[in-house]
């Protein structure tokens, strides 16, 4: 069987129609090119990941708060490291993690930055020095 030969939508020439496409007709070649200029699906937009948990945020605002209460009641560098502290404390350690310690006043510790690198750095011998606690005991 011979197919017939009718007039492309797109070219104008009289070729085999390869395809009826909203009213059009048009030859295999015309097609293609219909066919693949059309814009491909606009990408999913993927919901950003908040930096914190809403959960997370409360606790941060209580700890902040409490921070520079505790901060204010406590000015003065707890670990006093000789040859290395600054006096005035700026950082809250934690001596047990922050981890379910997170807002336990008690584990707290108020000490300057460079006493608090260097507990952080040392762990053997923070813990000797009373710095550090164990995480394992409540």
């Amino acid at each position: 069987m011979i197919a017939k030969k009718k007039i492309c939508s797109q070219c104008a020439e009289e070729k085999v129609i390869w395809k009826n496409h909203e009213g059009g007709k048009y030859c295999q070649y015309c097609w293609n090119i219909i066919k693949f200029k059309k814009d491909p699906p606009p990408p999913k937009i993927q919901k950003q990941i908040p930096a914190k948990s809403k959960k997370r945020a409360k606790l941060d605002e209580i700890y902040s708060k409490l921070r520079k209460i505790y901060l204010t009641d406590h000015p003065m560098c707890e670990a006093s490291m000789p040859g290395r502290c600054q006096a005035n404390a700026c950082d809250i350690h934690h001596k047990k993690g922050r981890g379910k310690w997170y807002l336990v006043v008690s584990t707290w510790m108020a000490v300057c930055r460079d006493c608090h690198q260097w507990i952080e750095t040392h762990p053997i011998e923070a813990t000797e020095m009373g710095f550090r606690e164990s995480k394992i005991t409540d």
